[in-house]
């Protein structure tokens, strides 16, 4: 596709609802990622905001859904396809399901049930209420991410840690959510009544439209 160059969150998000799935990174398909939209002169500049702040502007907004979404990397996806994407990957499973059927981890639901506890929650809060850290359970990063793949859990926004004067340091630190506390449970589930297959067609459809030159095993690795 063409490359319409972004420079501030507005145009972001309205990128990220024009296109439907937005990868943050270069993905192996040209010209398709907020990286390749974003001119230098945003990147990692002293006083300058830039698509890191962008992102937590988009998350907090919650117009879109922002995760780790595509081959475990960050992304933007629609209202209008999110429920696609979950009805795909979640694969007519609710996440208890899932579980029972041994197809998600204990270190994955002990993530959920505090979620689903305590609502949107942030992510060193979170480690610590579902027993990660130095003296409990490892792998809390590769467990929060497969569940942003399944759908299951999504950003719910970023917060900054301030120092003892109140000012903000730092990157935002993500507060996580199940998707259905962020987008609501009738748009995450919207497209239940379709098959996984029926919805991996749409998406399949789409990025056909958005990007006509790619492969098809590329595009389809964007959304297994």
């Amino acid at each position: 596709m063409s490359n319409p160059m972004i420079h501030n969150a507005g145009e972001l998000e309205t990128l990220a609802q024009h296109m439907g799935l937005l990868p943050f990174f270069a993905c192996g398909i040209p010209n398709f990622s907020i990286e390749d939209f974003t001119p230098s002169q945003f990147w990692f500049q002293e006083g300058v905001d830039g698509p890191w702040e962008w992102r937590m502007d988009a998350a907090h907004r919650g117009v879109v859904a922002y995760g780790k979404l595509f081959n475990k990397k960050a992304g933007l996806v629609s209202r209008e396809w999110y429920p696609d994407l979950a009805n795909y990957r979640r694969d007519g499973y609710d996440f208890d399901a899932r579980y029972e059927d041994g197809l998600a981890s204990y270190k994955e639901k002990c993530i959920m049930d505090v979620l689903l506890r305590d609502g949107p929650t942030l992510s060193k809060d979170l480690k610590k209420a579902a027993g990660f850290g130095s003296d409990g359970m490892k792998g809390f990063d590769t467990a929060i991410t497969r569940l942003q793949m399944q759908t299951y859990v999504t950003v719910h926004s970023f917060e900054y840690s301030k120092d003892k004067h109140g000012k903000p340091y730092g990157w935002g630190v993500a507060r996580f959510a199940v998707s259905e506390d962020v987008l609501g449970k009738e748009i995450t589930r919207s497209a239940y009544s379709r098959t996984p297959e029926e919805s991996k067609a749409r998406l399949m459809a789409r990025l056909r439209t958005l990007c006509p030159q790619a492969p098809e095993d590329e595009l389809e690795k964007l959304i297994r």
